[in-house]
């Protein structure tokens, strides 16, 4: 089935909250074998909530609606909605008397009240439910109004919305086989380039999204019945594999360390993590993914020349005659904190973050990664561009990587 997304709040066209809504309801509509026409975010005003309710209507078999459903003077959907689709404000008794309930009894509903008036024809998602959110049918067409609260407006999508749409209709249904695939290290560009022939196959979506410092690639298989989208997504999976190559990380929520995490554990090798200009971002990331105690046994953050001596044990005379970006140092710092702790591995990292500090020899963004792995040091340069932020995040992540290519070499035959 083909629906529509409509948000509303004065609050989201202004930038004051992020709409999280529509893309939570786009992404599991779409899961479901459901495809969005388009979504909408529009202000608290009757005459746009009419005219964006009527013009959707007309054009697909679904819409969602959130926002809009509370108590207070600017939450105007039900008598928008009552208005344009002449379905006069009618009483639900049982909403009263619930929230009468909420009020321990004894008190008068108020400006609550407002909230057991819907447009005639309504019917209540969950009546245990203690939040609002109503369907209605206007000609054939399902209509679903949710909360503008996340929380609440998800908890309706996944128990009430998506169980009634698919007993609704399987006339339009597609079915569907998707994965995103998570990239480091090549552009954009070049990765369209190389799928360039993929988008070409009939029923076969590609999608490119800037993550960070990633490019995540969705596939998606549309095809009127299953195992027809089955095959067709085994060779596209396959084609896309092969275009894009080692450059895939992962696929679905996978992150960086926890790849990494899974290669350590299944080489059972123990990392370590010797940092400057990151200031423990390496370390944060690969405590993040649960069970990193299994391999990561730790790190230094040695910022200052002082501590890359005492806690390193890098040579004064390294950090005086090529300074502590450069090559030697950041080689010295994965060789030294390998010996001194006994690990298998030690990735390093040494440079400069900015805003200042650089040179003409050595500009802001330059940083040298260090690696020591099966009883070799080696060192890389590379220079990022961006704010201090952003050059932090492509160190920490590029390391990530390096550990990530090392391991992945170990695994591959000879």
């Amino acid at each position: 089935m083909i629906g529509e997304i409509i948000a509303i709040g004065d609050e989201l066209t202004s930038g004051r909250i992020a709409n999280t809504t529509s893309g939570f309801a786009a992404r599991h509509l779409f899961a479901a074998g459901h495809e969005i026409y388009a979504m909408h975010t529009i202000g608290d005003t009757p005459a746009l909530i009419g005219e964006a309710l009527k013009r959707a209507i007309r054009r697909v078999d679904f819409v969602v609606v959130t926002g809009g459903l509370g108590s207070t003077t600017d939450d105007l959907t039900n008598e928008a909605v009552a208005e344009a689709l002449e379905r006069p404000p009618t009483l639900y008794p049982d909403i009263l008397e619930k929230i009468r309930q909420h009020l321990g009894g004894t008190q008068p509903a108020g400006n609550l009240e407002k909230m057991a008036w819907l447009p005639e024809g309504a019917e209540i998602l969950n009546h245990k439910a203690k939040m609002a959110g109503y369907m209605l049918v206007h000609e054939s067409v399902p209509i679903f109004f949710l909360p503008g609260v996340p929380s609440q407006m998800k908890e309706l999508l996944v128990e009430q919305v998506l169980p009634r749409l698919s007993g609704w209709s399987t006339d339009n249904r597609n079915y569907i086989q998707q994965r995103i695939y998570r990239t480091f290290g090549l552009p954009e560009t070049i990765i369209n380039g190389r799928l360039i022939e993929l988008e070409k196959q009939e029923n076969v979506h590609i999608g490119y999204y800037p993550v960070d410092c990633e490019v995540h690639v969705s596939l998606t298989v549309l095809e009127k019945d299953d195992l027809s989208a089955e095959k067709k997504f085994i060779k596209a999976d396959q084609s896309l594999t092969q275009a894009l190559g080692d450059a895939i990380y992962g696929t679905g929520h996978k992150t960086l360390a926890s790849v990494v995490g899974d290669l350590l554990r299944k080489n059972k090798k123990q990392l370590s993590v010797a940092e400057s200009c990151t200031g423990g971002l390496i370390g944060e990331k690969l405590t993040a993914v649960v069970g990193s105690s299994a391999w990561f046994a730790g790190g230094v953050i040695a910022y200052s020349n002082h501590l890359k001596e005492i806690l390193l044990d890098v040579d004064q005379d390294l950090l005086k005659n090529y300074g502590a970006v450069s090559e030697q140092v950041a080689r010295a710092m994965a060789a030294r904190l390998t010996d001194r702790i006994q690990t298998d591995m030690t990735v390093s990292v040494t440079g400069i973050a900015g805003p200042g500090g650089g040179s003409k020899e050595k500009p802001v963004g330059t940083v040298y990664i260090g690696l020591f792995h099966n009883n070799k040091v080696k060192a890389s340069l590379h220079h990022f561009e961006g704010n201090r932020a952003r050059v932090r995040e492509m160190t920490a992540n590029t390391a990530l990587d390096t550990i990530r290519r090392a391991l992945l070499a170990d695994d591959a035959p000879a």
